[in-house]
């Protein structure tokens, strides 16, 4: 799967519909959590069938739509079967036991609840939830992939803004030709490497050149009262501090 990443631009609305859905999906997965704790899931089957049945009793999870309810209980079965799967390795230590989510970031499409435009600009959700249609903005082209190649379709939460992301399924094929060159890399802390040539690449140094700015941050948002509007500012500039670090690593 190809994963490619789009900024959205819309209205305020547009933005507090998106996370209320963002609420669904953590409620779902969370309730998916705790029929398995209770002995009353044992497969993903019965997760999903359970989803149905919130839909009917929850109001606000009706609105969400069907496979995105069906990718909230995914992910609280891939947490399950991760679980399992450590058992059975008897890895030494926490074996990463389903825990309820307290913070979701994302809300997650199948093939269904979206439309993209014929421009590859804009994707309009569909669903209940009163999303609408948002504005993509990226330096990738969506043109060469066809809409049934498109699997899943991500709305991430940020701290600068909301991103949309697109799973697509190609396969990949990459031409290599033998150089029959060997070649030697040695990875420093002076220089990031230097191959056998004598080349040498410098070390960036991201996370030491933004530490002074996450440190006094961090500093900002523990002298703030919890709860309060200032220290929910404090968290979102220190938000946009780690999210600019991460960025520059990738």
């Amino acid at each position: 799967m190809l994963v490619f990443e789009f900024k959205t631009y819309g209205k305020a609305l547009q933005f507090k519909a998106i996370d209320e859905a963002i609420r669904t999906t953590q409620f779902i997965r969370n309730k998916a959590i705790r029929l398995w704790m209770d002995g009353l899931a044992k497969s993903w089957v019965e997760l999903s069938r359970h989803c149905a049945l919130l839909a009917k009793e929850f109001p606000f999870a009706n609105k969400l739509n069907s496979m995105a309810r069906q990718a909230a209980a995914e992910r609280a079965w891939a947490a399950i079967s991760r679980f399992y799967d450590n058992c059975k390795k008897k890895i030494s230590g926490k074996k990463g036991f389903p825990q309820f989510q307290k913070n979701c970031h994302s809300v997650e499409y199948k093939t269904s609840g979206w439309k993209l435009a014929q421009d590859r600009k804009s994707i309009t959700f569909t669903d209940k939830n009163g999303i609408g249609k948002l504005k993509l903005k990226g330096t990738r082209d969506l043109h060469f992939y066809q809409i049934k190649q498109i699997k899943r379709v991500r709305l991430v939460k940020r701290a600068t803004s909301v991103y949309a992301q697109f799973c697509v399924d190609v396969e990949r094929t990459e031409d290599t030709r033998p150089t029959h060159r060997t070649v030697g890399l040695d990875v420093g802390l002076e220089s990031f490497y230097t191959d056998s040539f004598g080349d040498k690449v410098e070390n960036p140094r991201f996370y030491r050149t933004g530490e002074c700015k996450m440190k006094r941050s961090q500093r900002l948002v523990s002298r703030k009262v919890k709860g309060s509007k200032n220290r929910r500012k404090a968290r979102h500039i220190l938000g946009k501090v780690h999210l600019k670090i991460s960025r520059q690593l990738q």
